[in-house]
């Protein structure tokens, strides 16, 4: 199954969602508190199954209304995507991947799970 999961980190406090099979798919930035981390994840539940695609790994990428998932090609080749709320702000972000498919696979997976994936603390 997967989860939200919140942990302490020494500026406040993030969340990670994890896929079934336990692998970190998104993280989220750093919170000054957990209710504001709660908010962060209670975002990403209402925008992910709705948000678009904007892939900026392609020539003439079209610009894409929020909610959105940005894919774009990071400095080191990676592929990488981040997820835009409504109001523009990045509320997950993901790990780097080696292949573009690899990656639009984690970006069904943060669509498929988030909105009901159960919250742990650590």
């Amino acid at each position: 199954m997967s989860k939200f999961v919140i942990r302490p980190v020494p500026s406040g406090v993030k969340f990670d969602l994890h896929s079934a099979n336990g692998q970190r798919i998104a993280t989220s930035e750093t919170y000054r508190t957990k209710a504001a981390c709660l908010k962060g994840i209670a975002s990403v539940r209402k925008n992910a199954p709705s948000a678009g695609l904007e892939d900026r790994t392609v020539p003439d990428w079209a610009p894409c209304a929020n909610p959105r998932f940005e894919l774009y090609e990071d400095k080191a080749g990676e592929y990488r995507f981040r997820l835009k709320a409504a109001n523009g702000k990045t509320v997950a972000a993901s790990q780097g991947y080696a292949s573009l498919e690899a990656c639009l696979n984690g970006v069904e997976s943060v669509r498929n799970c988030a909105a009901c994936a159960p919250v742990k603390e650590v």
